[in-house]
């Protein structure tokens, strides 16, 4: 093991325990999920709480069945607080996306997910479904999930589907469907009620990391509480991403961020030279000023 390797393994096992990152890294392959929890302290999760205070207060309801209309959803949040840079750049969340994606991955959309009492199971979806490529095949996305509260098994857990990144099936019964986006189109039931479906309970603080080919969804909650998790999403340097960062995050924003949220937004290039900005590298912009 070099040098390098050594100093990524201690940095990491705190939180990988006695296990190697590379065992670690075949669950993830062959599960399509891992989960870790109590990641983030006390202090941590009070300083998101706080920075996500008052866009949640302004109680944007979803617009349809998919962001779910018992739900806030909160976009842009690297333009909103440099505190979810923290949680886009956690060395622990990386060390697997870099791993899947590569070094000049891009942060392809970070949000924030609010369930409120009497939200309704969201449609089973895969999040890289946006590329199109038929199934089975590598995943071109990784998605982490930060618990800001508990997830429980009555408050809205995210549902997943152990394996299902590896399935060939592009729609399975209650998939996500045209209509799921519609305005005023309501489902009926819970169409996508499965027995193998496992529900991601975890504490505040925690972290799973899913593939992009992974089936899941938001659950249902019943309880009286809400739900909070904040989700970024990873992408391939080469793919467009889900939210546009360039206009979600302006430049006078993203020159005050971290340097490797920086590169996460765009401002990095995929070899030789995807993403150059008048020909030069796009970190250059902030030279200007």
């Amino acid at each position: 093991m070099s040098a390098a390797q050594e100093t990524f393994a201690s940095d990491l096992s705190a939180w990988l325990g006695a296990r190697s990152f590379e065992d670690w890294r075949a669950q993830f392959d062959r599960d399509g999920y891992l989960i870790f929890p109590n990641v983030l302290t006390a202090d941590q999760l009070d300083e998101v709480k706080t920075a996500l205070a008052p866009w949640l207060a302004q109680n944007i309801r979803g617009r349809n069945e998919f962001e779910g209309r018992e739900s806030n959803r909160v976009y842009a949040m690297l333009a909103k607080s440099s505190v979810f840079a923290d949680l886009v750049t956690h060395p622990l969340a990386l060390a697997f996306v870099e791993a899947d994606l590569g070094r000049e991955c891009l942060l392809s959309a970070c949000l924030a997910i609010n369930l409120h009492p009497g939200e309704t199971a969201q449609p089973w979806h895969f999040d890289d479904s946006h590329y199109q490529w038929p199934r089975p095949r590598p995943s071109l996305g990784v998605s982490t999930f930060w618990t800001i509260t508990d997830t429980t098994e009555t408050n809205g857990a995210t549902e997943i589907l152990p394996g299902s990144h590896l399935w060939p099936e592009d729609h399975i019964e209650g998939a996500i469907a045209e209509e799921d986006f519609s305005k005023t189109a309501k489902r009926e039931g819970d169409p996508g009620a499965r027995p193998d479906a496992m529900k991601a309970v975890m504490p505040a603080g925690s972290l799973m990391i899913a593939k992009g080919t992974l089936w899941h969804r938001g659950g249902a909650n019943v309880s009286n509480e809400n739900r909070l998790i904040i989700t970024p999403q990873y992408c391939p340097g080469w793919t467009r991403t889900l939210e546009n960062m360039a206009l979600a995050v302006p430049p006078y924003v993203a020159q005050t961020l971290p340097p490797r949220a920086q590169e996460l937004l765009g401002y990095s290039i995929y070899p030789p030279f995807m993403g150059y900005v008048d020909g030069r590298h796009p970190k250059r912009l902030f030279e200007r000023d």
